[in-house]
């Protein structure tokens, strides 16, 4: 494949790991508890001890704004998805190809096992508790907490392929900081339900570090379903891509002329997903 042969594409792959690994180390860094007190989903921004001050950042900001700082940083290197969600859903949309879904998931389930275990490394035994792992609240069963996975995700992934469109005419603002706060809300609400995964993985990493996979597949099946849904919304429904069956499979195969390759390199865009001005 063209795509193994190219240094465009393992730069990308390693974008994904780099974005993914910081994206975990600061949200999570976030989420873990270091005062006594009742957890509150939505912190202050700054709280005023006795003995000194400290910023603390809210989990549900920490998150948006790690997400918008590292696609502003590596999207016109990867797309920067940081999430496999949202790659599957660039794959369910046909706008990429299998080999490259392939390692970018797995680039970014590394990274977020690197990023984690940093997070372990530098956090004391006292402090650590279960490392951000996601659970399920009391009285949520399986199939809620998959639906609330599942819609968490959705609308991620729709606000990405609407802000991210190439053929959307006069965009404004800032795609990044739009994708932020579009995590925001997310973990605004699914915090009080799930813990609020949406991207598996960043759901995966605690999992492997705390060795604790109760309930886990809730946090694969969910978003990858939610990201499947959000994709076919966008693609085929809202704003409707008019490619034939043969164009999308070609994608899908990886397949592209060699003039295309060599126009690419020079241009230095992203290889696959020409959407990103962010």
């Amino acid at each position: 494949m063209w795509e193994f042969r190219s240094m465009m594409f393992w730069r990308a792959v390693f974008a994904e790991f780099f974005g993914t690994m910081f994206f975990v180390f600061f949200g999570m860094g976030a989420a873990l508890r270091w005062t006594s007190g009742p957890y509150h989903v939505f912190h202050t921004a700054l709280c005023f001890e006795r003995s000194s001050t400290s910023a603390l950042s809210d989990t549900a900001l920490c998150f948006g704004f790690a997400a918008a700082t590292l696609i502003q940083s590596i999207g016109h290197i990867s797309g920067g998805h940081i999430n496999p969600a949202v790659t599957f859903a660039y794959l369910v949309g046909s706008q990429m190809s299998f080999f490259r879904a392939f390692f970018y998931i797995c680039a970014q389930c590394l990274g977020a096992m690197a990023g984690a275990a940093a997070l372990y490394g530098v956090t004391p035994n006292n402090m650590r508790g279960t490392l951000a792992l996601n659970t399920l609240q009391p009285g949520m069963s399986l199939g809620m907490a998959t639906t609330v996975e599942v819609f968490l995700t959705m609308q991620l992934v729709v606000c990405v392929f609407a802000v991210t469109d190439e053929r959307r005419n006069g965009r404004l603002g800032s795609a990044a900081l739009s994708i932020g706060f579009s995590i925001t809300m997310g973990h605004l609400m699914g915090m009080y339900y799930t813990g609020a995964g949406m991207n598996p993985a960043r759901s995966f990493a605690p999992a492997i570090i705390m060795r604790n996979f109760i309930n886990h597949w809730v946090y694969w099946v969910g978003p990858m379903i939610g990201g499947a849904m959000g994709a076919i919304l966008y693609d085929f429904m809202l704003f409707p891509r008019m490619r034939g069956l043969s164009e999308r499979l070609a994608t899908l195969k990886g397949s592209r002329p060699p003039e295309a390759e060599n126009q690419q390199e020079t241009r230095g865009e992203p290889i696959e997903l020409k959407t990103q001005t962010l």
